[in-house]
């Protein structure tokens, strides 16, 4: 299959504003942690499914797990050796997705069975599929960090297609889909945000308003405005796909707060953890009125949370943390 590309190179309007938040809490929110009895395997990308189970990914140790969060019960399903699970996704029928980063695949575990169908990569380029995100007809689209890909998993076939990133190390990392069935994609790597049309699998980048930037995770709100944090330059970024226009606002802890794991609710607050800070901060923004509203410290520090996922039935934010806890906030 031939896939087409377009650069757009667009007018970007740069704002700067800042609320003055500068305490090291401001209505915190209430953050509970399991410890997971695995050390050092850098629990990750937690999913929550239909049964209320917690699945994430041990990157470090070659496992998929859950948690009970009412029992605090952990269960595990470890994976061949070199694995290195790096994320993961539930559908509906509570079958387990997960990237096969370092193996070059997209695994399917039946959690019932333990049965795992693997779908390779059909390029040797395209080792380490990376961040996985469904469409509303349950196909998967998804990042290939290194491999410098964006690719979509068909489910029902198991085909996989492939499109190459013509910008060199551009990176891609974080991905969301908006309800046009269209992905967006940071291209960590570059300055750049991409898309692809999932008509036409023609793709576009879009170029930051600074050549400095390292946009690494992104959400998008209900008025289909694509938000993503800047690793490199600590800001949270706004681009509308209507007027081809940027906005930023720098962060509560300034140049050096290196915001990772993103997230956005369902009254379209986003939520985003500073990891410059030791501990680590979550902090959430008001998209409606442009505000900053709540930081919350991290109780044990977190090390870093690279990923984060909000559950609409229970109003929380879930997410995993380097110094080995799963951990949830309560926004509602």
């Amino acid at each position: 299959m031939k896939f087409s590309f377009r650069l757009t190179v667009i007018f970007a309007i740069l704002f700067f504003p800042f609320d003055g938040f500068t305490s090291a809490q401001a209505n915190p929110v209430e953050i509970s942690e399991w410890q997971v009895p695995w050390e050092n395997t850098r629990p990750r990308d937690p999913y929550v499914d239909g049964k209320g189970r917690v699945w994430f990914c041990g990157q470090g140790g070659g496992y998929l797990a859950y948690l009970n969060p009412t029992s605090g019960k952990f269960i595990k399903y470890d994976l061949e050796k070199g694995a290195g699970p790096h994320n993961l996704i539930v559908d509906n029928d509570g079958f387990v997705w997960f990237a096969g980063n370092r193996n070059a695949y997209i695994g399917q575990l039946n959690s019932t069975s333990g049965e795992i169908i693997r779908y390779p990569m059909p390029n040797k380029e395209a080792g380490d599929p990376h961040t996985l995100v469904f469409d509303s007809a349950g196909n998967i689209w998804f990042t290939v960090q290194h491999g410098n890909f964006i690719g979509k998993l068909m489910v029902e076939t198991g085909e996989v297609k492939l499109i190459k990133i013509p910008t060199q190390n551009a990176r891609p990392y974080g991905i969301g889909v908006d309800s046009n069935d269209r992905p967006w994609i940071v291209l960590f790597g570059s300055y750049k945000l991409a898309t692809v049309n999932p008509d036409t699998m023609m793709l576009e980048e879009y170029e930051l308003p600074s050549k400095n930037s390292k946009p690494r995770r992104l959400a998008i709100t209900s008025d289909g405005k694509i938000w993503y944090v800047d690793y490199a330059e600590g800001f949270l970024g706004r681009f509308d796909p209507g007027k081809k226009k940027f906005k930023q606002w720098l962060l509560p802890g300034g140049k050096d707060s290196y915001p990772y794991a993103m997230t956005v609710d369902d009254k379209n607050n986003l939520w985003f953890v500073e990891t410059g800070s030791m501990p680590n901060r979550l902090v959430g923004f008001n998209t409606s009125i442009k505000k900053f509203f709540s930081i919350t410290e991290i109780p044990s520090g977190a090390g870093s949370v690279r990923h984060m996922i909000f559950h609409k039935p229970s109003g929380e934010l879930w997410f995993g943390e380097d110094s080995n806890y799963i951990a949830r906030a309560k926004i509602k």
